[in-house]
């Protein structure tokens, strides 16, 4: 298994650092530290009062918590967030309510999950000449069927 460290720092007392739930998941619970109402079809920014330092070709990425997206219709908005290595920032949370009720979000509540991901960095080539072609080629949106 690979490990690498995180450093997180708490903004204040009553933020909680993430950890893993149990072991092979991937993803670590982020919390709230604030109550706020997020009304259908509206978005707020959650915040987690947590600062994070990346190691070197890493990114953090804000995902949502499925059991939030079943029961209540919320996710977050730009999913998966993005946090880059050089960010330190407090992290935030963009939630969106989906649902057709109000969602009320609570102090402590696990509002997402937080992976750590390698990033690979690309070296852009331009050429003038056709792409190799595929078996898929052009075939976009839907062109694999349903069935």
């Amino acid at each position: 298994m690979n490990y690498v460290t995180v450093k997180i720092r708490k903004l204040v007392d009553e933020a909680n650092i993430p950890f893993y739930a149990h072991q092979g998941d991937a993803g670590m619970d982020i919390y709230s530290i604030e109550e706020c109402k997020i009304d259908p079809g509206e978005t707020k920014l959650i915040r987690t009062g947590l600062q994070i330092e990346l190691p070197t070709n890493t990114e953090a990425q804000i995902r949502p918590r499925s059991g939030l997206a079943l029961k209540n219709s919320i996710t977050v908005l730009n999913s998966p967030g993005t946090i880059d290595e050089g960010y330190r920032g407090e992290i935030g949370v963009i939630l969106i309510n989906h649902g057709k009720e109000p969602f009320l979000v609570e102090k402590q509540m696990r509002i997402a999950q937080i992976v750590i991901k390698p990033v690979l960095k690309a070296i852009i080539q331009e050429v003038s000449t056709d792409l190799s072609s595929t078996e898929r080629a052009e075939g976009g949106f839907g062109s694999s069927g349903l069935k």
